[in-house]
């Protein structure tokens, strides 16, 4: 081994230069845009000079996102252009080849070289890309691109609308609102991913054999490659991976392969590879893979890098396995854009990672990111912050047939190809609705031949009764299995603006107060923010109690809509989402802090943590006072200045109540308790009187780059004389901005303003802080930013930008005369982006123990009977969620017994009765002749548990309802965008005079060791 290891490092040191350098150029900058339709402006010699300067992504109407309602985004015809200058090309490389790469345009676009229309794109979402050269030329060059974003697009060639182009949740920002690059090959390359337009798959880089422990896989790498030249040419692929760090530590080739003149071939190559790191949640560990091609006589021809990572996947049992480890979901259904205030998606790739590292910080593992592909630079994002992701293709809220289904395929297979060596990428997602199985096994043969090996499960919401589908789930409600996980991909769609606090403290917000949503009290969207992270406790509760180790069936967690407010539909007082645990602009309401207490591990709790909810700054004499705790102890003790206050009640697991308290100056502590002995444990303490305005600037960690795209945030904050920021003032800011930076401003809530101050140069602090964002101009230099305040001496902070490569003097260059009307842009080699240095590795490699411990399991039932409809008795303890058990509707008839394979004691029987939501039971519970328990079950999200403390050793366990069902209307409100229930199962209303037992599923659970 040693000798061909040494071999091979002298067969590397004898490469040669390469021939042909390939090039990643990025090409965001110099654009000019115009708002409108304009005549032959595909043409170079249209005249340019009035329209406006850009640096991409810049979609022509982001300043309106916030400002604005999703459904009244401007949607109408734009243009882009740019002027590059291509040199003169030395001989050896006059064969060059030139590809155009755009991450995405919104809706429908055509491109143009020099007057030739390349194609067009219309799908909205994915990224597409064209081949320049045939029509590029020597001296200057104008590309063009009209493009469409009409909310009511229809594809040109079929007249069909695509499903996503929709006003709830697919805020239309137009234009070009993501990167584009471009990539300089040889004529014999490795191809772009870009299959629609294209045709291309590019390379495919996985690791199989995988063992965690011993840190060793076997690395593959597959590519495309097309050769374009004349004559067949032969080669072999070469593979060097690079760690984290950027040291090589492999390099292999494969076999020869020949490809003839305008073939195409994937070339391959494998190898064990030791000392690996494998990526896991909150560990962003990656690889850069480096692909080329080389010849017999040790010359490259082309080379790639791929940056990658690699982890293990297992999916059964209910359960998802990462690294060999289970791991609960918990984290958020994100919408897809993203966006921010003023900026709408279109935020340099640092903001994204800092966006996205927020969520990991709250302890969420995964993002869903909602109904459409996510863009290319989140995804990447999440590979360095190591947040698992589900990537959707496209779709509104229902499976569709012919064309639509076709476009959704289409799709899914541009997204697969283009995704598919994102190592956070972990689920594919086929439909926001169930899919049919006949579609569901179309979406699992795309999955299988463009990535067979990538360790993804594909599925989509529901599910639950096909076989296909490798993982499903519902969107409010809870769902368990035995089989394939299943977890929630949306709940507690709540809403609440991160300005109020409780009742009594400023500005007195009554919780759920608010407008009516169709005509009725929207008491959860609208909340104070004390109810609002009690709220996700409560709703969290609801996951945590079926997880992983409480039984056979098990509910492998679920995400919470959404993570920050977002620009898309709406119910409570505010014309954009505020379901947030984070406002607009990323600052933390109270339920970031209650997530990251809930969520500390990966499935049990792996970190003593505590959190009082709100803020201990009341005014004199105030009493009857609620405050809330969050705490993963057992028990949590509250101390007022030294003064113990008692144990707050336990509920939810995770939330301790203390009521009736009265307001005095000083120190709240709560102090979290298990086996008598602290914790953890957190302060509140009553802040001083406002005393000056405190800047702070969030800057890319790189540098605030003068490239006209970068973006700097400045948080606000009121604070006392002693620093600390005090949390009930909201007084009014007024912001000057000079020198090299475009203020773009913040958000904040007031009654009469629609536009929730975006791109005003005054607004409210919300709480004691407000936040702002700064844009860079293509000039270096400083940005003076004044913050002035009624009552507070003034602030001043500075900022200074640094030269960005993006940026061009053409009148340096040594131009030939223009007859444009703008200097060209000269292609020279360009960072493909500015990106941090290294990934997020804050929670380190996943552990090898175990994530759970056993402390319930499911008895095996032999044997069901029941009083009436026997046959379809065993439905109810099948694994399918879309069945059920149910009698005839006479109380004689209402009863059912399940028989266990031997005597047992059941000291829990949990169970999903149809119409969860609406209907409580009266139930009794006998072993044999002797009652176990009885009562009326609660309505529910799914399940009821019945704990059975009566411990009686028996066979058998008969179900019987004493009367019929009563109707509950505690989840009222709880429903589809649409309207009404979101699974049909709990669609049923009690029918009146009948005693109905209806039941989905059923488990009886013992203790483990009992």
């Amino acid at each position: 081994m040693l000798r061909k290891l040494i071999t091979f490092a002298l067969l590397l040191i004898s490469i040669h230069t390469m021939a042909q350098e390939r090039q990643r150029l990025n090409f965001n900058s110099d654009w000019l845009l115009s708002v409108g339709d304009h005549f032959g402006a595909e043409q170079p010699e249209y005249a340019d000079s009035t329209w406006k300067h850009v640096t991409l992504p810049r979609a022509f109407n982001q300043e309106e996102a916030f400002a604005r309602d999703i459904v009244d985004l401007t949607d109408t015809i734009v243009w882009y252009r740019k002027h590059f200058f291509l040199p003169q090309q030395e001989d050896e490389i006059t064969d060059a080849h030139y590809f155009i790469e755009f991450e995405g345009v919104r809706q429908g676009a055509d491109f143009y070289l020099n007057g030739h229309h390349l194609g067009y794109s219309e799908n909205g979402v994915m990224a597409c890309g064209f081949d320049l050269t045939p029509y590029i030329v020597e001296g200057e060059n104008i590309i063009a691109v009209r493009i469409d974003n009409s909310w009511n697009y229809h594809e040109r060639e079929t007249g069909s609308r695509f499903q996503w182009n929709d006003k709830n949740f697919n805020a239309n920002y137009g234009g070009i609102p993501k990167n584009v690059f471009l990539h300089i090959t040889g004529p014999l390359y490795q191809t772009l991913p870009l299959y629609s337009n294209l045709g291309t798959t590019g390379t495919y880089i996985y690791a199989t054999d995988i063992d965690i422990a011993a840190h060793r896989a076997v690395i593959n790498a597959e590519a495309e490659v097309h050769n374009e030249g004349i004559g067949e040419r032969t080669f072999a692929l070469l593979v060097q991976v690079i760690d984290n760090e950027g040291n090589e530590i492999t390099a292999f080739k494969g076999s020869e392969i020949t490809v003839p003149t305008g073939g195409r071939a994937v070339a391959k190559a494998s190898q064990a590879v030791d000392g690996l790191h494998f990526w896991s949640w909150g560990y962003g560990y990656l690889y850069t893979v480096k692909t080329s091609l080389i010849d017999a006589d040790g010359k490259v021809f082309d080379t790639v890098l791929t940056r990658t990572g690699f982890r293990k996947t297992e999916f059964k049992d209910g359960k998802i396995w990462l690294n060999d480890r289970v791991l609960m979901v918990h984290g958020y259904a994100q919408r897809t854009s993203n966006e921010w205030p003023a900026l709408g998606m279109s935020v340099p790739a640092w903001l994204s990672d800092y966006s996205n590292s927020l969520m990991v910080e709250s302890g969420g593992n995964l993002v869903r990111w909602m109904h459409v592909t996510p863009w290319k630079q989140d995804i990447e994002s999440c590979d360095r912050m190591g947040l698992l992701q589900a990537m959707p293709a496209g779709d509104a809220e229902k499976d569709v047939d012919d064309i639509r289904w076709q476009q959704r395929l289409n799709l899914m297979r541009d997204a697969i190809i283009y995704n598919r060596n994102n190592p956070s990428i972990i689920f594919y997602e086929c439909g926001n609705e169930s899919i049919s199985r006949e579609h569901m096994i179309e979406m699992k043969a795309l999955r299988d031949l463009y990535d067979p090996y990538g360790g993804r499960a594909i599925g989509s919401r529901e599910m639950l009764d096909i076989d296909e589908a490798e993982y499903g789930g519902e969107m409010l409600y809870i769902n368990k299995s035995a089989q394939k996980p299943l977890w929630a991909m949306e709940y507690c769609r709540d809403e609440g603006l991160r300005k109020y606090w409780d009742e009594k403290s400023y500005p007195f917000h009554k919780e759920g107060d608010g407008p009516l949503y169709r005509d009725k009290p929207a008491l959860e969207y609208n909340h104070n923010m004390d109810e609002f992270a009690a709220e996700m406790v409560r709703r969290w509760y609801d996951y945590w109690i079926e997880r992983p180790g409480t039984g056979t069936r098990v509910s492998s967690g679920g995400v919470k809509i959404v993570f920050s407010d977002t620009n898309t539909h709406h119910r409570g007082e505010s014309n954009y989402r505020t379901s947030g645990v984070v406002d607009a602009m990323r600052l933390p309401k109270d339920a970031f802090f209650a997530h990251q207490v809930m969520w500390t591990g990966w499935v049990e709790d792996e970190k003593p943590m505590t959190y009082i909810v709100g803020h201990w700054n009341y005014e004199e004499g105030s009493s009857g006072l609620r405050k809330y705790a969050v705490s993963n102890a057992d028990e949590v003790e509250l101390f007022l200045n030294g003064k113990s206050l008692g144990k707050g009640t336990r509920s939810y697991n995770y939330l301790f109540t203390f009521d009736n308290l009265t307001w005095e100056f000083g120190e709240l502590v709560a102090v979290g308790k298990k086996d008598g002995h602290e914790v953890s444990r957190y302060k509140l303490e009553t802040i001083g009187w406002p005393a000056e305005l405190h800047l702070t600037a969030i800057e890319n960690p790189l540098g605030f780059k003068a490239d006209g795209q970068d973006v700097a945030l400045v948080d606000i904050e009121v604070t006392d004389a002693a620093g600390r920021r005090c949390p009930l003032d909201n007084r009014m800011l007024h912001i000057n901005v000079e020198g090299q930076g475009e203020y773009l401003g913040g958000i904040a809530s007031q009654q009469g303003r629609s536009d929730n101050f975006v791109l005003s140069d005054s607004l409210p602090v919300e709480c004691g802080v407000n936040r702002i964002m700064v844009r860079s101009t293509t000039e270096a230099g400083d940005i003076r930013i004044t913050v002035s305040a009624e009552g507070l001496p003034d602030a001043t902070l500075t900022l200074t930008t640094t030269p960005s490569p993006l940026n061009h003097h053409p009148s340096s260059l040594n131009l030939p005369p223009s007859t444009f009307h703008h200097q060209p842009s000269s292609l020279h080699p360009l960072p493909s982006s500015f990106l941090p240095p290294h990934s997020s590795l804050k929670r380190g490699e996943t552990p090898l123990s175990p994530s759970y411990t056993d402390t319930k399991t499911g008895i095996h039932v032999a044997n069901v009977m029941a009083g009436s409809n026997h046959t379809d008795a065993l439905q109810s303890i099948d694994d399918n969620e879309l069945s059920e058990w149910r009698s005839d509707g006479t109380v004689e008839n209402a009863w059912i017994t399940y028989t266990f394979d031997r005597k047992t004691v059941v000291d829990e029987i949990v169970l999903k009765l149809t119409g969860w939501r609406s209907k409580c039971y009266p139930l009794a519970v006998y072993a044999g002749n002797k009652l176990l328990w009885e009562g009326i079950t609660p309505a529910s999200l799914g399940y009821v548990h019945i704990p059975l403390d009566k411990k009686v050793k028996t066979r058998s366990i008969t179900l019987r309802m004493i009367a019929p069902a009563q109707d509950s209307s505690a989840f009222s409100t709880t429903g589809e965008l649409a309207g009404g229930a979101a699974n049909d199962m709990d669609r049923i209303r009690s029918q009146k005079g009948k005693t109905e037992l209806r039941i989905v599923e059923a488990e009886f659970l013992r203790k483990v060791g009992e």
